[in-house]
């Protein structure tokens, strides 16, 4: 199983960036997808988790009206669309395969892409 996210970049406060994890070596259809993020000197924070088979979406107060998740089964690809980013947001986001549990937990996670970094800067 692998998984490669990609997008990232520096972006100016107030920008959008759209972030892609594309998926191998699963039933890309059976399985929910989160994205988290870890900043320096910071524990790793679950943004957001997408569920496969129906598009239910997961997404914590703390970027809910920000941040969007979305699927393309055709590309195995997940995407984690963000607005009005701010420099808080700067962090390296990883994408992860949900395994059981609570959707917030990095323990509920199995496998995980290497990291995209993002910066917002002005």
């Amino acid at each position: 199983v692998q998984l490669q996210a990609s997008g990232g970049g520096l972006v100016q406060p107030g920008g959008s960036l759209r972030l892609s994890c594309v998926v191998s070596g699963l039933t890309f259809n059976d399985y929910n997808i989160g994205w988290f993020r870890e900043a320096p000197g910071k524990e790793r924070e679950g943004v957001g988790c997408i569920s496969i088979s129906d598009g239910t979406t997961y997404i914590p107060d703390s970027v809910k009206g920000r941040f969007t998740l979305s699927s393309d089964r055709t590309r195995n690809t997940v995407y984690l669309q963000m607005n009005r980013l701010n420099p808080e947001d700067t962090a390296v986001y990883y994408c992860a395969r949900f395994s059981g549990g609570r959707y917030k937990s990095v323990r509920s996670y199995d496998y995980w892409g290497q990291g995209t970094q993002v910066t917002v800067s002005s």
